[in-house]
């Protein structure tokens, strides 16, 4: 009896850790290899090695504007990078060059355990992560939350949010978010009792009410990944001011396929945080 006992706690619990090992292998598909950096289109940029509130140590770039800020001093608007859950900040250089056009700074950092930061993700970790870039920018910029634009992509929609709430931005932008991580998971794999073993919420929906900065919903009806519906209820959950821009092509190439890209976000600015 104490044998079956054994066994059957034993498989309860492979089971306990292939559920948690299924959950962050697709919620998290992180690159430790830096491919390709601004240099390479002649950008000048500055290596960042900062820490999050737990100790983890976090690496990013900063990439000026025309004329770099100094602390202290008026500056054009800069763009906190909150990137998606693949790959790491080399993987949006061309992003980089599309804001870096519109004149904007732009911070681009990567998670804990993405690129040439350490530690492992997790969700609270990703919120401490993206607090510590804010932190970074004022005590090392000058730069207030209110010369700050978040731009968030995919996942990193979910990180923009919650710093947003604790840290209000000039604006928000959020381009091809989800809801939460149960109703995606609930898209996906529908056969799951998701609800029941789930530890990451990532709720956006939730949070969307509380927001007190200029929103800008980006979403593609093509997007394979996150539904277009999802864009949709997060924009209405959202309290005004706010608008929304609808993209084309699929989840990874919106901003490519979309000819309007970076006029739609140069007259969002414009108007929200000129």
């Amino acid at each position: 009896m104490i044998a079956k006992l054994g066994i059957a706690l034993l498989g309860a619990a492979a089971a306990w850790a292939g559920l948690r090992w299924f959950e962050k292998a697709n919620l998290y598909i992180p690159d430790r290899q830096l491919t390709i950096l601004p240099a390479t289109f002649g950008l000048a940029y500055e290596n960042v090695d900062f820490t999050a509130e737990d100790g983890v140590r976090l690496h990013a770039w900063f990439v000026p504007a025309s004329t770099a800020p100094t602390k202290g001093s008026p500056t054009a608007r800069t763009l906190v990078m909150f990137h998606g859950n693949g790959g790491n900040i080399s993987h949006r250089v061309d992003k980089l060059r599309i804001f870096r056009g519109l004149g904007l700074s732009v911070f681009m950092f990567d998670y804990r355990g993405y690129g040439h930061s350490n530690g492992s993700p997790s969700e609270q970790g990703t919120y401490l992560d993206g607090a510590a870039a804010v932190r970074w920018l004022k005590e090392n910029k000058g730069l207030e939350e209110g010369a700050l634009v978040y731009y968030g992509e995919s996942l990193g929609c979910a990180v923009a949010m919650e710093t947003a709430l604790h840290h209000p931005p000039a604006a928000f932008i959020f381009d091809s978010g989800f809801t939460s991580v149960l109703e995606m998971a609930k898209a996906i794999y529908p056969w799951l009792p998701a609800k029941y073993f789930l530890r990451a919420r990532y709720d956006n929906l939730a949070k969307a009410p509380k927001l007190k900065t200029p929103l800008l919903v980006a979403h593609s009806p093509e997007d394979q990944i996150i539904p277009f519906a999802m864009g949709h209820a997060l924009f209405d959950a959202a309290p005004e001011p706010k608008e929304f821009f609808q993209l084309r092509g699929g989840h990874n190439d919106g901003f490519l396929e979309t000819p309007d890209y970076a006029q739609a976000f140069a007259a969002f600015l414009k108007k929200h945080a000129p």
